[in-house]
Parts: C-alpha cells; sequence; structure tokens
C-alpha cells in the first residue's frame, strides 16, 4: 500500500485527534487530494530534522483520516485528523514537489483488553481531563473501559518525550502500555506524599 507521508514532531496513536495547519503547497495539495477522495495519509515521527525541511523518521506511524477542515482568517488550511491503524514504513521515495511517498505495511490490530480493575481509577482521572481539553476531544468516542484506548489517550496528552511516546506507539501489547502508562504518571506526579 502506497500513503502520502506527513512527517511531524508529534506521535499519533489511533483513534486520537491531530489538529494540523498547513502552509506548504506540497502538504496543501495532499491534503486537498485526501479530502477530495476520502484518503488516508501516513504520520510518522521525525527522528532528526524539521517539520519543513529534510528529515529522517521512525518506521512505525499512524494513518490518519480528515475528519475536519476550514480555511483560517490568515489563509492558512486547517485541518482536523483522526489516528486509524498503525503502519510500518517498507520504503519512501520523493516527488518532485518534495513530498515523500511511502510503501507501507499495515500492522495487526492489537487485541482488545478490557481495563483492569486495578486501573479504573486511570481511567476516571482520564475521563476528568479530557473533559478539560476542549474542543479537540469533546466528539472522540470514548472507550474508557479498554485498556489500549485509554493508554493511547494518556501517551498522547502527558507531557512526556516523544521517544517514550513513539516507545509506546510501538508496542503492541495493551497490558505492557498500561504498566509503561503507569510508570510515567508516577514520574510526571512525582512522589506522593502521605503526610
Amino acid at each position: 500500500m502506497q500513503v502520502p507521508l506527513f512527517p511531524l514532531n508529534t506521535v499519533l496513536f489511533p483513534g486520537g485527534p491531530l489538529p494540523l495547519r498547513i502552509f506548504e503547497t506540497r502538504y496543501v495539495d495532499m491534503i486537498s487530494e485526501r479530502i477530495k477522495n476520502d484518503a488516508p495519509f501516513g504520520v510518522l515521527l521525525i527522528r532528526e530534522g524539521g517539520e519543513t525541511g529534510l528529515a529522517t523518521t521512525f518506521d512505525i506511524g499512524t494513518l490518519a483520516r480528515i475528519v475536519d477542515w476550514y480555511q483560517g482568517s490568515d489563509g492558512l488550511l486547517g485541518v482536523t485528523a483522526r489516528g486509524e491503524r498503525r503502519f510500518r514504513l517498507i520504503s519512501s521515495h520523493s516527488k518532485p514537489d518534495g513530498l515523500h511517498i511511502g510503501e507501507i505495511e499495515i500492522l495487526p490490530e492489537e487485541s482488545d483488553l478490557p481495563l483492569p480493575e486495578e486501573y479504573h481509577a486511570m481511567a476516571t482521572i482520564l475521563a476528568g481531563v479530557l473533559d478539560d481539553l476542549g474542543r479537540l476531544y469533546e466528539n472522540l468516542d470514548r472507550h474508557l473501559d479498554d485498556a489500549g484506548w485509554v493508554t493511547n489517550r494518556f501517551m498522547e496528552i502527558l507531557p512526556v518525550d516523544l521517544e517514550e511516546k513513539q516507545l509506546c506507539l510501538e508496542q503492541s501489547d495493551p497490558a505492557e502500555r498500561l504498566r509503561l502508562v503507569q510508570e510515567v504518571l508516577g514520574n510526571v506526579r512525582g512522589p506522593i506524599s502521605t503526610a
């Protein structure tokens, strides 16, 4: 399968929202074509380089499909995409306009894992945080009883290094991701005082 690639300084998780402001011609054209054909594009975390120049990326990314778009008052194209399936980049080439096209392999969907009882407090915390995040999360279908969904939402909103987010994206076992998220939450919160 071939898809246009969008290297970014962000990690997109399946089911998660991705707001973008598009100004480069190659991406305006790509987004317009994707909207017209209701087709996905690939999002990959940049390993080295920048969003507007040359960049190397990680090999595991997420397909994204545009769910909303608008023309900003500054003339820039604004879009909201939603993460779909994870993929592995096999190879890529550049078109004359600089747009990267990737040959990808869709990764197997992870198995469903009901959120274990000992993690229910984590889902309650997540629900409250999502309520406070506004428009980007208000129309998102919530699956607070699903371990994979809960871990994906936590990792996309927690203030952790992009490499940690990428590691979590590459982890296809929801039980292992729960452990990773719990560890990250402990690091973000810091030690809890009992006094």
